[in-house]
This record gives structure tokens, C-alpha cells and sequence, in this order.
């Protein structure tokens, strides 16, 4: 049998363009994991917000807005988004990043400033002292990330489509007009392939015979800690500390917190550094009356980038029917629906329309990424 699109990853970008080209196509996902985004979108706890990357990953959130907000019909039975707000909080050092915020102020998605009282009065755990300045977005919602990726993978099946986890890819080829994609114990052919492998998208172009995007894996630490006595997590906002980039949020009934590192490591099963979370722990003890006397869970996850740090969409030059999916860092889950849907019209040779976004700033042909190695 050969199958129209072949998809290796199954996180959230592999499954939502294969929900996409189920609809008229043969599909085959390959996960190398037993479980389906294992290593990134399983430990995302994502935010919805506009005003948060790039201008142009901007621009692709703003394009995956109206999916989010009104979803396929049957796609999904509850919300995806739940409103939550964000507030960031700055000292005297830090006023930069919240100029850029109020900056991105526009009708329906205002970003304001308020008092450190009024901040203190939404997240009663900061401390006063060590706010010059806070600003509110209210628009900022939680993505149901677990029910988002969980509502692709059964679509794609209810589609047509087919999905293997623990196959790992141990070697591809062109040959005779279709790709050859062989795991441990079987070899697929298809017509187009996609690498939407994440932290590993590099190393299957190496499999193929293509270019390198320059994609870097960097880790991102994470834990649960209990939230203060008589805290509403449900009228709590995400919080962000400009001067150190860390955040802290709430996250099924207790706070989840992370000190926003990016630290560059090699595509693996990362995992969190004691030391990482000592600092944590005391970040959140300094800036908060948090007193973190139990950290209950800890994970760290993989975002990965190349030098522009944004995604990679699109066919690599010169090669048959490789397509690229990768590099779309800490912000996959609120770029996918936007991403899948134009990766499907280039896959499909469909004309895209106007999507929203430069289209050209993510091409795999893009100047900034003319140095790759």
C-alpha cells in the first residue's frame, strides 16, 4: 500500500496537519514514542494569547484564533479555551518589556497598566514591594491542550487516517517515486512526506539526504507547587515576571511555575536539573509569600528553534516531496490549527488565500535560514 502523506510525529503539529489531510487523503502518523507528543505537547500547560512571540508567530496566533474560539462542527464537546488573563509584573530594571506589551494594545485585546495594588488584589500572593509596574492583558486564555491534541488524533482515525506509535524511523529513502520509510519492523511508502518530528526534525532531513534547518532543542523546567490557603484559582491570572522572564500559573487546582529557561540541549527524553529547580524555588520565595515548602511534581519539556526563532513550513528546495513542519518553539499549540491548515493547501497544492501571516518568513527557503548548517 502506498499512502498519499506520511507523517513522522505525532505531537501537536503531526496531528493536527494529518487531521487535515485525512479529510481527502490517505494518511499515515508514525510516532517514535508509545504515547502520542510525549516529549513536548504532553508537558505544555499553553496559554492563548495574540501578543506573545514574533511578529509573525503573532501573526499565526492571531490566524488560529477563530478555530480556538468556534472549532469544526463535532469537533470538540467543550471549550478549548478558558479565560484566565495575564498580568505581568516589572521592577524598575525590567519597564522594557512592559512597554512592548502596552504597545500591542488594540480594541478587543487591550493590554493596560494598573496599580501594584490592583495586581496584588487579582494574585493576593505577590508582594507589593516588588512592583514598579504591572500590566494587564485580560484576553489571555488556558488551551485544553490534553483535549485539543486528544480531538486530532481521534478525527484523523474517524478520517481514515492511521496512526502507529512506537515506531521509530530508522531510515528513509527516495526511491521509485515515493518515499520508503522503515521502522524496526516495517517499511511504509508514500507519496509526500512530512517531518513534523520536533526536536528530531533535523535528524530525519540528515536520514533523507536534506539540509539541516539549524534547529536547536532547548529545555524548559516546570513544577507544581500547593497554592496559598483560600487562593480562587478560577479568578487568578497568570502571572509573568518581566525581570526574569519566569511564570507562574494556575494549573488544576494547585500552581504551576517555571523560570522560563531555554536552556540548548541535544534532541532527547529531557528532564528537569535539581539546580534549575532550587532556583526556581527561590525565585518564587523572593518575588512571591509563596513559601515553597513541597515541590509535588516536576517535568521539563523540549522547545525547539532555529536562529530566527520562527517555524519552518514548507518543501525543502531541490528534494521530492520532503515537507517541513518543525521549529515552531514554546508556541505549537496556539500556532497549530493556522499552521495545519496552510501546510495542508501546500501539500494539497491548494492555493493558500490570504492566511494572515507572511508566508514567505516561514518558508524553508527563507533568507535567514540561507546559513543553516
Amino acid at each position: 500500500m502506498i499512502h498519499d502523506f506520511l507523517v513522522i510525529g505525532g505531537g501537536i503539529s503531526g496531528a493536527s496537519v494529518a487531521y487535515e489531510l485525512a479529510e481527502s487523503s490517505k494518511v499515515l502518523v508514525l510516532e517514535a514514542e508509545t504515547s502520542l507528543g510525549y516529549h513536548s505537547t504532553g508537558r505544555s500547560a499553553a496559554l492563548f494569547t495574540r501578543n506573545y512571540g514574533g511578529p509573525v508567530v503573532r501573526q499565526i496566533n492571531i490566524a488560529s484564533a477563530s478555530f480556538f474560539g468556534s472549532p469544526p462542527d463535532g469537533f470538540c464537546d467543550t471549550p478549548l479555551l478558558t479565560r484566565r488573563g495575564a498580568l505581568t509584573v516589572a521592577d524598575a530594571e525590567s519597564f522594557a518589556v512592559t512597554e512592548d506589551l502596552l504597545a500591542m494594545s488594540e480594541p478587543g485585546e487591550e493590554v493596560v497598566e494598573i496599580t501594584a495594588e490592583e495586581a496584588v488584589a487579582r494574585a493576593p500572593y505577590l508582594r507589593p514591594d516588588r512592583i514598579a509596574r504591572a500590566v494587564l492583558e485580560e484576553n489571555v486564555s488556558d488551551i485544553d491542550v490534553a483535549g485539543l491534541h486528544q480531538r486530532y488524533i481521534k478525527a484523523i482515525k474517524q478520517r481514515g487516517g492511521t496512526i502507529m506509535t512506537g515506531a521509530a524511523v530508522k531510515d528513509l529513502r527516495w526511491q521509485d517515486g515515493a518515499w520508503e520509510v522503515s521502522t524496526k519492523g516495517q517499511t511504509y511508502r508514500a507519496k509526500t512526506l512530512v517531518n513534523a518530528a520536533g526536536a528530531w526534525a533535523d535528524d530525519v532531513a540528515v536520514m533523507a539526504g536534506i539540509d539541516k534547518i539549524g534547529l536547536v532543542p532547548m529545555r524548559r523546567t516546570a513544577i507544581i507547587i500547593d497554592a496559598p490557603e483560600g487562593l480562587d484559582l478560577s479568578a487568578t491570572p497568570a502571572v509573568d515576571f518581566a525581570a526574569s522572564g519566569a511564570y507562574i500559573k494556575p494549573e488544576a487546582g494547585k500552581l504551576m511555575a517555571s523560570p522560563g529557561d531555554a536552556t540548548p540541549t541535544t534532541p532527547q527524553d529531557v528532564r528537569p536539573e535539581e539546580l534549575d529547580i532550587a532556583h526556581l524555588a527561590h525565585l518564587i520565595e523572593t518575588e512571591t509569600l509563596i513559601p515553597v515548602r513541597r515541590v509535588s511534581h516536576s517535568w521539563a519539556g523540549l522547545r525547539s528553534f532555529v536562529a530566527d526563532e520562527a517555524p519552518v513550513v514548507g518543501f525543502a528546495p531541490s528534494t521530492p516531496n520532503f515537507f517541513w513542519l518543525a521549529a515552531q518553539g514554546g508556541y505549537g499549540i496556539m500556532m497549530a490549527p493556522a499552521l495545519a491548515r496552510f501546510a495542508a493547501d501546500l501539500l494539497m497544492q491548494r492555493p493558500p488565500g490570504d492566511v494572515g501571516f507572511d508566508t514567505e518568513a516561514i518558508s524553508p527557503t527563507r533568507q535567514s535560514l540561507s546559513g543553516r548548517s
